[in-house]
Formats: structure tokens, C-alpha cells, sequence
């Protein structure tokens, strides 16, 4: 049919049909055309990584497959700027409406409201939606109308609001196709070819694609919700929900899970079955936290760079890339630590436990600056998000209000008791301890030499002596906090008399620590990108700087048991919320 008064359907992070308020207004108001506009350019040093971009290209292609059982088809454009190839369809198809779902970080506003204007001035009509979140930032304020600056506070004002979160919206039964004929799809080059083989070994563990987010939700709800508060620590079993890459490509919505998760509350309220409530309640309150990076992101937009404590700019970070290298690779002497860090590179997941100890072991142990380690788990998580993992990094660097003390340092060995009492964990991602008695799995430097011959064990050849000894790193710690109050207290000094302007406030002359050369961003040949600094700049791989472990088995799972999401909840139980998101 013609193209005429046809609308366009702008998919980013909301690859789904269901509860999807930008494609029901499109098939509302008549025919549809539905783009996706890969721009990685545009994202600056937070282009997605290998596993992210794995996971894209599979969701898209699940997504088109679903618009032509329906009538249409996807339309996908390579560009270097969204808003002129979003300007050029609307032009090339006659286009007279565009519809597309809000985002929250801080490039995606910018660029949303760009895209306004632009399409406005030129008389094309232009609506978006809240599909992320279960209340917009601005609706979720204290009485004098500001925005919380504590998740307790936020999240109980959004427990305790006077409506509910919309229902989720039912998928369309049928599009009408506009005629896009004069807007043919691009090829989009996701992966190069070193990249498929790892990216290969990903499908037997995940189905990315909405209706398989869909399946994922309702076996978490049928199965290991009801346990959850009781095995959400344990780090060696799938105790989470695995939702959270689904909730960050948006093939699932959050107001989906939510309601889904509610009405499974009351149930078991009715039921008396207090185990359950409790999960529940658990589970939400990492929803919370999920809906908490985004609150945070949009009144605090310089989150994923500067700290939200102006005084932590003065804090003397460690630059030794040597340091952030070792921490890379799962080479520090610290088991726990070393197999959280090798399975990330391996399969792009972590349990949220284990995100909190190799993050707190970053920025505590070793004191690298917290955004390499943030940057980091962007290249290689599948469930990489903006917000949530800078919400995450900057509790564990203390710099939210009601988040943890930077002092603390929590000992490797202790947590390794904690999250893998038996060692199973480990074992699985540090072959070369597979025999070491579980006594001394998560001290092996402690164990006597007897012991480690036995488990083929030589410390400082096959398996490092530790890279720090905790004590020494309190100590560090706390003189580098008394070097960063003392530089705070001769900045404020200085500005009371009058000798400089501008400090104390973190968003003022900050200059953020350069990324190492070894995980900065660059583009290759396909246009796909790969680490190094320019990322307009045609590179060369080098793997030779990262070990890679081969895949276990025991981290695949069968279909029936896929399932994802889990807000990073607390690193002991004593602390429940720990926004290290990971569902």
C-alpha cells in the first residue's frame, strides 16, 4: 500500500512486540513502518562489546521474523548519525508520524530531543513512550516536587504511589505494511569473523529474542522465585533470574515482569506462604534498583564518568595498567576474584554476588580508578547497561548517598566462603586449583607445600601468590582517603579565599583518568568494534593481551531453564541494596 501518511516505527532498546506503546500507536494510527538504526559511532568509548553485539543481532533477527508473521518486515539502516538517517526514511517512505520508546542515558537524551526538533521543524508529527520504565524519573518526586537522592526513599515513594504501573500492553494481531520500497535495509555487520566462534559457544547457553524472553520469565516465576531470598547468594548455581540482558534490549518490559512478580506476591500472601513473600520482595526491590540507575542517570547525567561525592576527585587512584591487567586476566592470587573475572571473558555473564566482589576488589584492593572497571564490564557483559552498572560502580566507590562505606574492604577469602563454600565455583573456572582440598581453595598461599604438590600446584608459576596482601591494602586505602580529604580541605580552603574557583563540586573541572590503551574502543574493517582508543580509527585485533578460558559446560543451560535478571543486590546479606543489577 502507499507509504502516504504512513508512521515510523523507531525500534532501539525495545526489541519486542509486546507492551511496546511506540508500535501500538503506530498500528493505531494506520500503516507501519518499522527501523532500527545501528549508529555504534554515536555511543563514543560505550559502544556495545562482543557479547552485546552477539546478542543484537540475534534479537533483531527474532524481531523481524515476528513482523512478518504479521505483515511487515524490519528496516535496518548503518549510519553515523540516527537523527539524519531517521530524517531521510521519513523522507524516502513520505512518512507523516514517528513513534519510538523513551531511553535514560545521557547520550540517548540528547539525541532523542535532536530528533524532536529536527523532525518537527521539517512538519512530521513526532510522539514517545515510557516502555522502560514503570514510572517516568519525573513523576517519582518527594512533596516539595524534587527528585529523591537515596534508593529507600525512591523506592518506597514508588511502592506507595496513588496508581500503579500501566498493564502490560497486549502485541499487535496485525500491521498494516508501509510502502518501503524507496528505504531498503542496510546489511549490518555485527561480528567478524574471529568473533564467531566465541560468539557460537553463546547460543547454547541463550535464546535471545522476545518471546524467548517471554518463556525465560515465566520458568523464573514457576521455579527458582519461590527460593530466591534463601539462594540468591550462592555463586556456584543459576539461583537468579538471567532477565537482565532481556530487560536491557527490551524484549521483555519491566512493567511485564512486574506485574507478573505481583500477582505470584499475592498468591503466596494468600497462601501464608511467608518464604515466598519474602523472595518476592527481594526480587522487586532489584527491580527497584533497576528503575533507580535510571532515575539517577537522568537528573545525574554525568554519572557513568564522574563521581556523585565531589570530594572522591581527589582521590589518588591507582593508574598502573600492569595492576589492571592482572584483574583483567584472573590472574590476581585471589581464586574467587580470578574465576568471577575469567568466566566474564568466557560467557559475558557473573552472578551479582560475584560482579560485587571483583568490582570491590578493583576499586578497594587495588584502587584503579573505578571507571576502567565500569568500562570494562561494558566491553564484556551480555547484560552491559549504562545505567546500572554506573549505579552499581559508584556504590561500591562510596559515592551514593545510602551506599557502602569506601573504607570497608571485604577479604576474597571470606566472600569465597561465603558465595562458594564448596568450592565448586572456583574449581569450574580455575582448572589448575580443581584439586586443591576445599580447605584452602580460597587461601591456596596458605596451604602447606605438601598439599599444593599434590594438587600440581606451584604458587608464583601455574597459579599467582596474591597481587596484594589485604592488610597492606587497608593500610593503602586508608591513607589515600587521608590523602583525598586533606587535598579537599586545601581546595575548599583555597575558595574561601578567594585563590581558585570551581572545586568541591564534581561536575566542575573534572578531567576523567584515560581508559589504558589495551581496552580502549576503535572500529575494524567491518566497522565492528573492537578495543583501542579512536573509535573511528581502523585497527588490528590483538587478542594475545587476554586469556581465554575454554567455555565450561556447567554454565549452559537448557532452554527450559533460561531465565535472566537480578539487580546486583547486597554483597553480605546485611546489605540489601547493592545496585550491582544483574538479575
Amino acid at each position: 500500500m502507499s507509504g502516504g501518511g504512513c508512521s515510523i516505527v523507531w525500534f532501539r532498546r525495545d526489541l519486542r512486540l509486546e507492551d511496546n506503546p511506540a508500535l501500538a500507536a503506530g498500528v493505531r494510527a494506520g500503516s507501519v513502518i518499522a527501523v532500527f538504526i545501528w549508529a555504534p559511532e554515536e555511543e563514543g568509548y560505550y559502544c556495545p562489546g562482543r557479547v552485546s553485539r552477539w546478542w543484537i543481532k540475534k534479537s533483531l533477527a527474532h524481531l523481524d521474523s515476528s513482523l512478518k508473521k504479521l505483515g511487515t518486515s524490519l528496516i535496518t539502516k548503518r549510519s553515523n548519525d540516527s537523527v539524519s538517517s531517521l530524517l531521510q526514511a521519513v523522507k524516502s517512505t513520505g512518512a507523516t508520524r514517528v513513534f519510538f520508546n523513551h531511553l535514560y542515558d545521557p547520550i540517548s537524551l540528547v539525541r532523542d530531543n535532536r530528533a524532536k526538533e529536527t523532525l518537527s521543524a521539517e512538519g512530521v508529527s513526532v510522539c514517545s513512550f515510557n516502555a522502560d520504565l514503570l514510572y517516568e524519573p519525573w513523576e517519582v518526586v518527594d512533596d516539595e516536587g524534587r527528585p529523591f537522592s537515596t534508593f529507600s526513599d525512591f523506592w518506597e515513594k514508588c511502592l506507595t504511589m496513588p496508581y500503579d504501573p500501566e498493564a502490560p500492553l497486549l502485541p499487535p494481531k496485525r500491521i498494516i505494511s508501509g510502502d518501503a520500497s524507496r528505504c531498503p535495509s542496510d546489511n549490518l555487520v555485527f561480528e567478524s569473523e574471529l568473533e564467531k566462534g566465541s560468539n557460537a559457544l553463546l547460543a547454547r547457553a541463550w535464546s535471545p529474542g522476545w518471546s524467548n524472553a517471554d518463556k525465560a520469565l515465566t520458568t523464573f516465576i514457576n521455579g527458582p522465585l519461590i527460593e530466591y531470598s534463601k539462594n540468591r547468594s550462592k555463586a556456584d548455581s543459576a539461583t537468579t533470574s538471567f532477565l537482565s540482558p532481556r530487560l536491557h534490549f527490551g524484549e521483555v518490559s519491566v512493567r511485564k515482569v512486574f506485574h507478573r512478580i505481583r500477582t505470584k506476591q499475592t498468591l503466596w500472601a494468600n497462601e501464608g506462604n511467608k518464604a515466598g513473600e519474602e523472595s518476592v520482595n527481594l526480587f522487586l526491590k532489584s527491580i527497584g534498583l533497576r528503575e533507580f540507575s535510571r532515575y539517577m542517570s537522568f537528573y545525574h547525567p554525568y554519572s557513568h564518568e564522574r563521581p556523585l561525592l565531589g570530594q572522591l576527585k581527589y582521590f589518588p587512584w591507582l593508574v598502573d595498567e600492569g595492576y589492571f591487567k592482572a584483574w583483567r586476566q584472573g590472574r590476581t592470587g585471589y581464586p574467587l576474584v580470578d574465576a568471577g573475572m575469567r568466566e566474564l571473558w568466557a560467557t559475558g555473564w557473573l552472578h551479582d554476588r560475584i560482579r560485587v566482589v571483583v568490582s570491590s576488589f578493583s576499586v578497594k584492593v587495588l584502587q584503579l580508578p573505578w571507571t576502567w572497571g565500569m568500562k570494562y564490564f561494558w566491553d564484556t557483559l551480555l547484560d552491559a547497561d549504562l545505567e546500572s552498572d554506573a549505579l552499581g560502580w559508584q556504590f561500591i566507590t562510596g559515592t551514593l548517598p545510602d551506599g557502602c562505606e569506601f573504607l570497608g574492604i571485604d577479604n576474597p577469602q571470606f566472600e569465597g566462603y561465603k558465595f562458594d563454600p564448596n568450592g565448586e565455583y572456583v574449581r569450574r573456572w580455575l582448572p589448575e586449583l580443581a584439586r586443591l582440598p576445599t580447605e584452602w581453595i580460597h587461601h591456596p598461599w596458605d596451604a602447606p607445600e605438601s598439599v599444593l604438590q599434590a594438587a600440581g600446584i606451584e604458587l608464583g608459576s601455574n597459579y599467582p601468590f596474591p597481587i596484594v596482601e589485604i592488610v597492606a591494602a587497608k593500610e593503602r586505602l586508608e591513607e589515600a582517603l587521608s590523602q583525598m580529604w586533606q587535598l579537599e580541605a586545601a581546595a575548599r580552603s583555597a575558595i574561601e579565599n578567594g585563590m581558585e574557583e570551581g572545586h568541591g563540586d564534581s561536575t566542575d573541572e573534572f578531567v576523567p583518568i584515560a581508559f589504558p590503551q589495551a581496552m580502549q574502543m576503535e572500529m575494524d574493517d567491518n566497522n565492528v568494534p573492537v578495543r583501542n582508543n579512536n573509535p573511528t580509527i581502523t585497527a588490528i585485533r590483538r587478542y594475545e593481551d587476554q586469556i581465554v578460558p575454554s567455555m565450561s559446560s556447567s554454565f549452559f543451560r537448557n532452554e527450559d531453564e533460561e531465565t535472566s535478571v537480578d539487580i546486583r543486590n547486597s554483597v553480605v546479606d546485611s546489605r540489601a541494596e547493592v545496585p550491582i543489577i544483574s538479575m
